[in-house]
Formats: structure tokens, C-alpha cells, sequence
């Protein structure tokens, strides 16, 4: 069997789900990488362990999803299954794939059974179904949370061009606003420290930032705090945000509601601190603080500064 798996970046790296999409991908058989992008991409994509292989469609857009959906479906031919890591680009690509090859994807996939049955999870992730393909290709988005990645460097994969299809024309690219910081990203950070609703504002909201910083964090939030105003969204954990699985989260005044349990209870080790002994969130945790974080957080940074 062959795999192909598109190559999620920003037009200067390849992103750490898309190592994770490689990494579920591995099991299914040898392993192809897709870029679409600048041409530049397909040395550290060939570097990249486990990808035998890197094609490289270099004027075919910025990953806008209708051209990019048809040009994996001309190459679909050669292939058993077609994946690609579950963010923004590829929940926008996959579907418009499947629809095209007439097959059902299957979506989020967090683990790998055989070549034609998966895992993923249901109910906000409270339940794991295990389902099984009959599609000649399977259509794959890969939770990226659940694998860990390959190592982005040992590979020495072979290069080659492909042809693009014409461009359908279904839409245009605009612009991007790309958010910049010296902290890492949240789906790829070790140490991922959030804030929730009970920081009760935008200012102090950035408590958290000294505490991130001296570990080298990336700084998260529930949905209620973005929803007011307190952080940004690319900020959010949640079922409708980022899913994360770093090893130390650390969650501040964050109930733990369903929704944002789904995107981080995944995470090796859960430090929560709420005021309310009753928290969903001390049901996941592996340590527990009841009390009130803006006490907290300001001994915590103290005593981390010692060093």
C-alpha cells in the first residue's frame, strides 16, 4: 500500500501535525508527502522520517482548498489511502477530496487498527468508536494530539514535480494576517499554560504570560475567555479549537467545561488551580489546587525566578 499526506505549513516550515500525519501514516504503507507551496518546502519536507518520497505542485495556490482537493484527486489513483493532519487546511481540503471520489472520510482519526479500520473519537472525545472502511480510498484527517511525530530530520526522501490541474476558479486568495510570537506554537509546545473566564480580563489575562515564559510555555484559553475578549482566538483549546497533548498542562480559573476537556485532557499532565473545589476540571487533573490563582500566580513566578 501507498499513503499520501498533505503537507501542512506556513510557506516557511512544515508544520509538527503534519509529522504527526506522517507518523499515523507509516503503519498503511510507504509513505509520499504532498507540498503545495513554495519549492523551497521540499528540502526539509525530504528530511522529514518515514517519507519515502515528496511531490512537490509548486504554483498551485496558497492551500486554497477547491485546487488543492483537485489536484490530490488527480493523484489519487496511485494511492490506498489519502490523509492529511486534522487543522484548519486539512478539514477544508479532505471533505471537498471525498466528496470528489465519491467516499466517506473519516475524520480525526487518533489511532490506526489496520489498513482499513480506525480509530476516532466521539461525544466531545468521551467515547472512542472504532470504525471500519470498505472505500477503495480512504479519506483521512489524522488528530495530531494522538500521534507523536517523526523526527523532522534523518530522512533523505527522493523530489519530484507534479503537474497542476487547472485552477477551478471557486475562489481567490486575499491576504493573511499571520500572528507572530516568540513563544511556541500551541499545538506543538511541551508546556502549554491557560487562562479561563475567572482571569476576568484581557489585562489580566497576561498574568499568565511571565509564568509562560519563564517555562518556555505556549499560552492557551478556554472559549469563554475568548469569547470575552480576553484572549485571541488561535489561543483556543477546545473541541472547537486546538487540540493539544503537551507534557505539563497547567490550567488557571478554567471550570472544564466539556468542551475544552475534548481538546486537552489528552495532555501527560493536567495542573489545574480554581477556586471552586467542585471544577469539572479536578476530575482530569493530576494535581489540584483549590484557590485563587491571582495568589497563585504571583508565588508561582516567584518561585520560579529563583530558578
Amino acid at each position: 500500500m501507498t499513503v499520501l499526506v498533505l503537507a501542512d505549513h506556513d510557506g516557511t516550515a512544515i508544520s509538527q501535525p503534519t509529522r504527526s500525519a506522517v507518523a499515523a501514516a507509516m503503519p498503511l504503507g510507504e509513505v509520499h508527502l504532498l507540498v503545495v507551496g513554495p519549492a523551497a518546502l521540499a528540502t526539509p519536507a525530504a528530511a522529514i522520517t518515514g517519507v519515502a518520497r515528496v511531490l512537490v505542485a509548486e504554483d498551485a495556490g496558497h492551500l486554497l482548498a477547491e485546487p488543492t482537493a483537485a489536484l490530490i484527486v488527480s493523484l489519487a489513483a496511485g494511492y490506498t489511502h489519502l490523509l492529511a493532519p486534522a487543522s484548519a487546511v486539512g478539514k477544508n481540503v479532505m471533505p471537498r477530496v471525498a466528496a470528489l471520489l465519491d467516499v466517506q472520510p473519516v475524520s480525526d482519526i487518533s489511532g490506526v487498527v489496520d489498513g482499513n479500520t480506525f480509530v476516532r473519537p466521539i461525544y466531545a472525545g468521551n467515547a472512542l468508536a472504532t470504525v471500519r472502511s470498505a472505500d477503495a480510498v480512504k479519506v483521512l484527517t489524522v488528530r495530531a494530539a494522538s500521534f507523536d511525530p517523526v523526527d523532522a530530520a534523518g530522512g533523505a526522501a527522493a523530489v519530484e514535480t507534479v503537474a497542476v490541474p487547472a485552477d477551478p476558479g471557486l475562489s481567490t486568495f486575499a491576504g493573511a494576517e499571520i500572528s507572530k510570537g516568540e513563544r511556541p506554537d500551541l499545538t506543538a509546545a511541551r508546556i502549554v499554560v491557560s487562562g479561563g473566564r475567572a482571569l476576568g480580563s484581557a489585562e489580566n489575562f497576561h498574568l499568565l504570560d511571565k509564568v509562560a515564559d519563564r517555562l518556555g510555555a505556549a499560552v492557551g484559553a478556554s472559549r469563554a475567555a475568548v469569547d470575552a475578549g480576553y484572549a485571541p482566538n488561535d489561543h483556543q483549546v477546545g473541541q472547537t479549537g486546538k487540540i493539544v497533548a503537551p507534557e505539563l498542562y497547567m490550567a488557571f480559573g478554567i471550570s472544564g467545561a466539556i468542551q475544552h476537556l475534548a481538546g486537552m485532557k489528552d495532555s501527560k499532565v493536567i495542573v489545574a488551580v480554581n477556586k471552586d473545589a467542585e471544577a469539572p476540571i479536578f476530575q482530569v487533573a493530576d494535581y489540584g489546587l483549590v484557590g485563587d490563582l491571582f495568589t497563585v500566580l504571583p508565588e508561582l513566578d516567584a518561585e520560579l525566578a529563583k530558578g
